[in-house]
């Protein structure tokens, strides 16, 4: 039987703006078997994770629950528990972690964080006793086969592999969406995902990582983005060869009016030097056979975003002193 990552591969379908939108994400640790909606379907209390849900969604931050690579016996006895917090935009990036030994479980206090503060990148909303997160980038591999059989049948050997090179801090997670892109992966600080990946492949990302760098090949965008933003950041890395992490920020985005021939959008991207580009981006239904977006699921891919053109933009010079500017001051026009 086919499964939805064999026929992702067979159509070719884009890796390109397809990660999961979080600014911030909140990584518990909880071994043993998870359910489909992990959250509420696991050895965690299922009101704390419908409560952490709850909570965070509003504010851009997504929960997930983590657990070391190998074998996910819980017989319920105490264990020692890891959280993470990372936050994601260009320039602010960081990883926040948590420790506590068996029997001291942080757990119950967390849907009292301040989740408006965590998305918007304030580290203070997360209370007392968390300290940053050194060592490694965190690689996290998604592995759950309740939610999708390729997670696991394909996730799950990798995040075996990676953790026995000792090569990242490797965690498997319950779900960073794109089951049909397995083995998916994610990597902290940046928050840049990436589709299909191999287990080189992924080295390569996180010596990148290591280094302030990220790799484009294979990536499916960066997370605090919607899905025009993260493909305007890739055009623009593409285009420019840029590999920094933080050298590109998305500061605009906007959608054309109905009427235009489709969903469209004009993307803003900003170098960290002063450079300008205006990526327009284009949603297109790809006329290839359709596929299911999971295994079992109906038959229909979202819409690819397309980039249609990307415009590097010089600012207008300045007018004289009491002089009238026609095209007003500061506007920004492409190059020709």
């Amino acid at each position: 039987m086919r499964t939805c990552a064999t026929a992702s591969r067979v159509l070719s379908e884009p890796l390109a703006a397809t990660a999961a939108t979080a600014r911030t994400w909140l990584l518990i640790e909880q071994p043993g078997p998870w359910g489909s909606k992990a959250l509420t379907e696991s050895h965690l209390d299922p009101a704390l994770g419908a409560a952490l849900d709850r909570a965070a969604a509003p504010h851009g931050v997504r929960v997930a629950l983590i657990r070391r690579p190998g074998p996910h016996a819980d017989r319920g006895e105490p264990h020692d528990r890891r959280i993470h917090l990372a936050h994601t935009a260009p320039g602010v990036s960081w990883v926040l972690t948590r420790e506590t030994a068996a029997g001291v479980d942080p757990v119950t206090s967390l849907p009292d964080m301040d989740f408006a503060a965590l998305g918007a990148g304030i580290r203070a909303g997360a209370g007392p006793g968390w300290h940053d997160h050194r060592g490694d980038p965190l690689a996290l591999v998604c592995t759950n086969g309740k939610r999708d059989r390729c997670c696991a049948l394909l996730g799950r050997p990798l995040a075996a592999e990676l953790a026995a090179s000792a090569h990242a801090d490797v965690w498997e997670i319950t779900h960073i969406g794109g089951h049909r892109f397995s083995p998916t992966l994610l990597v902290l600080p940046y928050g840049y995902a990436y589709g299909r990946a191999a287990a080189h492949t992924v080295k390569s990302v996180l010596e990148a990582v290591r280094e302030g760098r990220v790799v484009t090949e294979g990536c499916r965008g960066r997370s605090v983005w919607d899905r025009p933003g993260q493909a305007a950041d890739l055009a623009v890395r593409e285009a420019t060869g840029e590999q920094q992490a933080d050298a590109l920020d998305v500061v605009d985005v906007q959608e054309a009016p109905e009427g235009s021939g489709g969903q469209r959008w004009a993307v803003t991207v900003v170098h960290r030097d002063g450079r300008r580009w205006r990526v327009h981006i284009a949603a297109v239904a790809d006329d290839a056979p359709q596929a299911a977006p999971s295994c079992g699921a109906v038959l229909g891919l979202p819409p690819q975003m397309r980039v249609e053109a990307v415009e590097a933009l010089v600012p207008v010079a300045a007018a004289p002193a009491g002089a009238a500017c026609a095209a007003g001051e500061g506007v920004e026009r492409p190059t020709r």
